[in-house]
This record gives structure tokens, sequence and C-alpha cells, in this order.
């Protein structure tokens, strides 16, 4: 297998052409943001400008975009991937959607001669540029097997989570209601230390090396302090949608999400108050009601 294409090249979509590139696969691309195609050709893509001329020339294409909708224009549109991808292919549904969705999807692709495998990512902006993200994806074994290189190229970590369209989704719903608990809480502290007058040094250096230390409270409590709320490559909006999921799913099975409601909320308010923002934003939110900011260094925390 030499060829991939990939979809959707934003903050996501951008790190998976990257190390598709540099592990030795043809790639092409399309996005209709005139800086990214510019980047992605910089960094030795090929270029498309339409969604047929990508599925034509790969024989993986990673499926990086928005929301469920976007992913059924792009597989199942007129002139889409399934219409114009080789026989025996396959559409690396990477973008997280609803699982009913991805199930909907797998079933019109049914009979196509083109393979789906539903795998949804984490990682966020450092994993996909790092090549490190985690995979969650469900195909049959074999063709799991077909297609392990052009997904080992992206990922650190691949975990075959079922093996049939949306069982990847509904594993990234679960881990999200995790991670939005874990966001919200961090924000929380971060108020609470920022009123009480302690340090974001004095912060992070604990709670990096305490059993609650790991990637999603370090990383987000270390923007926090140095104020770095935009452009950091994980937009507010991106975890406001996938909540949404996790709450729709959470509805459809009855299952309550206390935690992860609690969290849907201050994201939703963080949006609306933030449009441009990144997840450490909301943090804003619970330090414009103390009155109190948390910095790095603890002499800035105190609003004027």
């Amino acid at each position: 297998m030499k060829t991939a294409g990939v979809i959707g090249l934003g903050d996501m979509g951008s790190g998976l052409a990257l190390n598709l590139i540099k592990n030795g696969f043809s790639t092409s691309g399309i996005d209709p943001k005139p800086d990214r195609a510019a980047a992605f050709e910089k960094m030795g893509g090929a270029l498309k400008t339409t969604i047929a001329e990508v599925g034509a020339s790969a024989e993986a294409v990673f499926v990086m975009v928005m929301n469920g909708d976007q992913a059924k224009e792009v597989i199942l549109g007129e002139s889409g991937l399934v219409s114009t991808m080789p026989q025996g292919g396959a559409i690396i549904l990477s973008a997280t959607i609803k699982p009913r969705e991805a199930r909907e999807i797998g079933a019109a692709m049914d009979g196509s001669g083109i393979h789906l495998i539903d795998t949804p990512v984490s990682g966020g902006f450092p994993g996909a540029q790092g090549g490190t993200l985690t995979m969650m994806a469900a195909a049959p074994d074999t063709v799991l097997d077909e297609f392990a290189p052009v997904m080992e190229a992206v990922s650190a970590n691949i975990h075959h989570v079922g093996t049939e369209p949306g069982d990847g989704q509904t594993v990234k719903a679960c881990l999200q209601s995790l991670i939005g608990a874990q966001f919200s809480a961090t924000f929380e502290a971060a108020a609470l230390a920022a009123k009480a007058g302690v340090s974001g040094e004095v912060l992070l250096n604990v709670f990096s090396t305490s059993s609650a230390g790991c990637g999603v409270v370090n990383n987000a409590l270390e923007k926090i302090i140095d104020r770095k709320f935009e452009g950091t490559g994980s937009h507010i909006n991106t975890m406001h949608k996938d909540l949404t999921i996790t709450m729709d799913l959470g509805t459809e099975l009855e299952v309550p999400l206390n935690t992860a409601g609690a969290a849907m909320q201050l994201f939703h308010a963080g949006k609306s108050k933030f449009p441009n923002g990144d997840n450490w934003a909301c943090t804003q939110l619970v330090e414009d009601i103390v009155g109190a900011e948390l910095h790095r260094d603890a002499a800035k925390r105190v609003k004027s």
C-alpha cells in the first residue's frame, strides 16, 4: 500500500497528512480553507480540488471532518468516496460522530466493495502532529490487518474495539465523558487556587506529580497558567460537539451522565462566551465569578 488521502486538513487532519507523508505514503488531500491547502502542499501533499479526485487516487482515505452530516456527504454524496475509490480500498472514519451515524454510513456502504474502518482518535493536536494518536478501531480483523500500515503511520496505539460501524464511536463517546469531567474539574480547581492565592506553578508541580496528574489535566493546567486560551489546536467547538455526542448516547441508552452533563453545560457556556477559544477558555467563566485569575506567577492572580 503506497497511496493515502485525507479529507479535512485542519488541526487534526494536517497531522494525519504530515505523518502519512513522513512514512512514505503518496498523500492526496482537500480542504476548503486556502491556508490549510497551502500548508498541505508545502509539506509535500498532492492537493486535489474535489473529493472524487482524492478517492480515485488513494487506497485508503482518512475522513477527518467535524460532524456526521459532513461525513455522510464526503462518503456517500454524489461523487463521494464510495463511488470513486478503487474496489478493495478503505475509508478510515477518524472523525468523531454519533455511533448511529456511523452505523448508517456502514449500512449504506454495504455491498459497495469499499471497506469502512470506524476509528475515532484521541490525543488531540499534539498527538495528530506527532503521529502518536490512539485509535479506537472497529472493523473485521482481516481489514485491520490489511490496512495496519497506513494506520500505524499516524498512531502509537491501535485498539481493536469491535467489528461493526459505530463500535469505535461508542468507545470514543465513553472516553469523552471522562475527559469532559477531567477538564471541568481542572477548570474549577484552577479558579479555586487563584482565589486562595496559590500560584499556577505550584499547582502544576503538585498536580503533575500526584495521582490526579495525567495528560489531560497537566496540559490543560499549563495552558491556563500561561493564559493560552486561543490557537493551541484544541478548539472549544470540538469538545463541545463530542460532549453532545456523549449526552446523546446516554439519552439513547437511558444512562444517567450527571458529571458529563455538568461538563457539557460548562462547555456550552464557554462556547457561547468565547467562540474563538480553546477548551481551557472555559476556566475564565469560573474566574469571572470568583474575581481571580490563575497565572504561573501568583502576583498576577487578582483581576483589576
